[in-house]
């Protein structure tokens, strides 16, 4: 019975050793690694051997041996207990609570020409505008002009009644009349010598008053004849027919709205390239997605001691007049030539209290010696890093950045939101945001 048994624990021994052989040669693949296969032939191995030795030799070695493997199993559930375990369930854990990758859209830092620029707040202000007004008082006898006409130079506007001035020129012509006979009489006396001279000068210095007294009342009726001074488009009527009006009282607002001008402010620095003639652009709130083009027409001589800003004057051309005196403009002027400037999308800034910073895409670290390392393509190949910049100027929907991004660096324009230092992202190819139609204002 011992042979058969000694065999038996001898085969199992070789076969143990076999199969972790052909294990460890890639031969087959199993489950269990060679060193299990290894093991389990050493302790086959070692029975053979421990029942090969004699009796008294046989219990010491049993002994020992069974101490060692309560030992071994001892020591190997404090291995699992402390150290293979808590590895094991953090390794889960970091596996369920590692970061998911964010997906953002991100645009290239790039190098665009601006050219030097002054931007301002200006107020449109019409090329000539009157209220226009009677130099005498009196009742409004006609009107000729309804609110709103565009009327040309002369056209008649308002008449007031002129009825005793009529009268009045009425009786000076008939006194000029009666002057210039008087007048004849006596010359044709005094060529005969039967009148002396001073009677042809009191004749005519009687015809010179009868005529002053005419021209003066001829003036009058024409002052109560008001009149356009100049082509414009009328405002809204202030008198009604039949109305006692004063003298200087605004009958009506008269505006010549073509071409149209727009002052506006610029502080005292920019008098070293603000010129006469500079292109200019204008953009109003009330004409969405309209642009018009003029230029600078003149720069005040003086500067406010107030604001230390001068006033500066730019004339443009209102063809079909929707442009009118009083409305708010948003203004730029070119004042030199192109520089080169970097610039990112307006998006890609985030503001705060501590700094204006930005999220750079940048290849992730590689792993550290041992652990294993993600596959190509997958979550891990990309992260962001965040960069506190210097913005500049801004234009439309693009912002100058003065320090802290290099050309051709992505940068992420949508989804800083979700996102902190150093953490995974992919990129959405297709998730870039439209530019809108028109900047909306804050």
């Amino acid at each position: 019975m011992r042979r058969p048994t000694n065999w038996l624990l001898f085969l199992l021994a070789l076969a143990g050793a076999a199969l972790g052989a052909a294990e460890r040669l890639a031969l087959i693949r199993t489950p269990v690694p060679p060193a299990a296969f290894a093991s389990i032939a050493a302790v086959f191995a070692g029975l053979v051997a421990i029942r090969a030795l004699p009796l008294k030799a046989r219990r010491p070695v049993v002994f020992v041996v069974a101490l060692a493997v309560v030992v071994a199993l001892t020591g190997g559930l404090a291995y699992f207990q402390f150290v293979f375990k808590p590895n094991m369930v953090k390794g889960f854990l970091s596996a369920a609570l590692a970061p998911k990758p964010t997906s953002v859209v991100v645009e290239a830092a790039r190098i665009e020409q601006w050219p030097a620029q002054l931007t301002a707040i200006g107020t449109l202000r019409a090329y000539q505008g009157v209220a226009v007004a009677p130099q005498v008082g009196g009742v409004v006898a006609a009107i000729h002009f309804e609110s709103g006409d565009d009327v040309q130079a002369g056209a008649p506007l308002v008449d007031i009644d002129d009825s005793v001035e009529q009268a009045d020129l009425a009786n000076g012509l008939a006194q000029l009349k009666n002057a210039n006979v008087t007048l004849e009489r006596a010359k044709m006396l005094i060529a005969g010598g039967n009148t002396p001279q001073s009677t042809v000068d009191a004749a005519i210095a009687t015809r010179d008053s009868a005529a002053a007294t005419v021209q003066h009342t001829r003036a009058v009726i024409a002052q109560k004849a008001i009149k356009a001074p100049f082509a414009g488009r009328l405002g809204l009527r202030n008198v009604d027919l039949g109305q006692y009006v004063p003298v200087g009282a605004s009958l009506v607002t008269l505006q010549q709205l073509d071409p149209i001008d727009v002052d506006f402010p610029a502080p005292q620095e920019a008098l070293a390239s603000l010129a006469v003639g500079d292109e200019a652009t204008m953009t109003v709130d009330a004409l969405p997605g309209r642009s018009f083009a003029g230029r600078v027409k003149a720069i005040d001589a003086r500067v406010s001691a107030d604001s230390r800003n001068v006033t500066a004057r730019a004339e443009f051309a209102n063809p079909d007049r929707k442009l009118l005196p009083g409305m708010f403009a948003n203004l730029t002027v070119t004042t030199g030539a192109g520089a080169d400037v970097l610039t990112l999308p307006r998006t890609a800034i985030v503001y705060s209290l501590y700094g204006d910073s930005v999220f750079v895409v940048a290849p992730a670290p590689a792993p550290a010696a041992g652990a294993q390392a993600a596959p190509a393509g997958g979550v891990g190949d990309l992260i962001v890093e965040r960069r506190f910049v210097r913005v500049g100027e801004v234009r439309g929907e693009r912002v100058a950045v003065e320090e802290g991004v290099k050309a051709g660096e992505r940068v992420v324009s949508a989804g800083q939101i979700k996102l902190q230092p150093n953490a995974p992202v992919v990129i959405d190819e297709s998730g870039a945001l439209a530019l809108p139609a028109q900047t909306p204002k804050p």
